[in-house]
Parts: structure tokens; C-alpha cells; sequence
């Protein structure tokens, strides 16, 4: 899952929102440094990355990359789940998308003094282009892909990958709709755990 959807999995819970935005950024015992909410937040993020990576629909959605990308076939698959989720009429309007982003911008804006470094860089530029919006767009898309390759260690390029996307749009499509709404009740659950353990 990318960021769309970790925001959104974030049901409205301000600091969790903040602990699942900034997961990747936050290595080892690192974690303690945050708040109980913002701590919530991270093993949420962490819980949700392993669902998705474990569930048979992801494997699935993987092997569109995997010949091309290897390691990285994970990575475009989380980015292609966030644009179903942009364009799920059982999740979203254009309207409720746009109202959504906004607010998950505002309520981030109000910890940027506890982002990590690379997240504090990266936090304008992803509100400034409205990223979470534009991930329902193809163009959002082959940007976010992009953002792959410029974060990866060993790729040059995305472009075979984005011709993946289009070619295997359908198939990528049903992954998500098998997967979603499975990682929406367990991160439900695990976030609801997680608020009785943490208080």
C-alpha cells in the first residue's frame, strides 16, 4: 500500500495518521522517540505491509513486475493499488477524494515539527502536487512510478513498468478489488487492538 491508502487506513485518528505516513522513515528503536499515537500509527503502517505483502491477490498483482523489476515489483504494485483506491466508487467521489486529500494535508501539517527529515523534505512537494489526489489519474501514476525508480538503489527507468500497468490494467484491477476490502477490516481491527493495548 502507498500513501493514499495508509492515509486512509488511518481512520481519522490524527497521530495515527502521522505514525502511518512516516513508517518508512522511522527505522529500529527510532519508534520510541514518538508520542503513543504517533507509535500506534507505525505499527499500524507495519501491520498493513505485511497483510498486503502476504495476500495472494498481491502476490498476483507482483508478477506484472517481477520479470522486469524483481525486487521492486512490490513497490509499483502498492502505487497501482493507491490509484483503484482513488477510482473505488464504494470508497470515494472525485469530491470526497478532493475533501479527503485536503484534510489529510491539514492534519499532517500540524506535526511537521516531529517528521522525519527525508518526510519533512518530501511532505511539501507531495501537497503542493496533491499526490494522494492525482493518484486516480494515469499521469499520477507514471509520476509515481518515477518516484520509484529516483528512491531505488538500481533501477533507471519506469517506463516498461508503466506500459505494464496499462497493457495488464483489468487483471491489476480485480487484485485490488479481491484485496481491499480484506485490508481495510483487519487494519480496522489491528488499529482498534492497537488503541486498547497503547492506553
Amino acid at each position: 500500500m502507498n500513501y493514499l491508502a495508509h492515509a486512509y487506513l488511518s481512520f481519522n485518528e490524527p497521530e495515527t495518521l502521522v505514525g502511518n505516513m512516516i513508517s518508512d522513515f522511522v527505522k529500529g528503536k527510532k519508534k520510541f522517540d514518538y508520542s503513543a499515537g504517533v507509535q500506534r500509527g507505525i505499527a499500524l503502517h507495519r501491520f498493513i505491509d505485511a497483510f498486503t505483502d502476504d495476500h495472494p491477490a498481491t502476490k498476483e498483482a507482483k508478477e506484472v513486475f517481477r520479470a522486469d523489476y524483481r525486487l521492486y515489483a512490490g513497490a509499483f504494485a502498492d502505487v497501482v493499488y493507491d490509484h483503484f483506491l482513488a477510482n473505488d466508487a464504494n470508497e470515494f467521489t472525485e469530491a470526497s477524494l478532493m475533501n479527503f486529500t485536503q484534510a489529510t494535508y491539514h492534519q499532517l501539517s500540524n506535526y511537521t515539527s516531529v517528521f522525519p527529515e527525508r518526510f519533512q523534505k518530501m511532505f511539501p512537494y507531495m501537497q503542493q502536487q496533491n499526490w494522494l489526489y492525482n493518484y486516480q489519474f494515469r499521469l499520477g501514476i507514471e509520476k509515481s512510478f518515477g518516484g520509484v525508480v529516483r528512491r531505488s538503489a538500481y533501477l533507471t527507468e519506469s517506463s516498461k513498468a508503466f506500459e505494464l500497468f496499462e497493457k495488464h490494467y483489468s487483471l491489476l484491477q480485480n487484485c485490488y478489488k479481491k484485496f481491499f476490502p480484506a485490508v481495510k477490516q483487519h487494519a480496522r481491527e489491528k488499529l482498534n487492538q492497537l488503541m486498547t493495548e497503547m492506553y
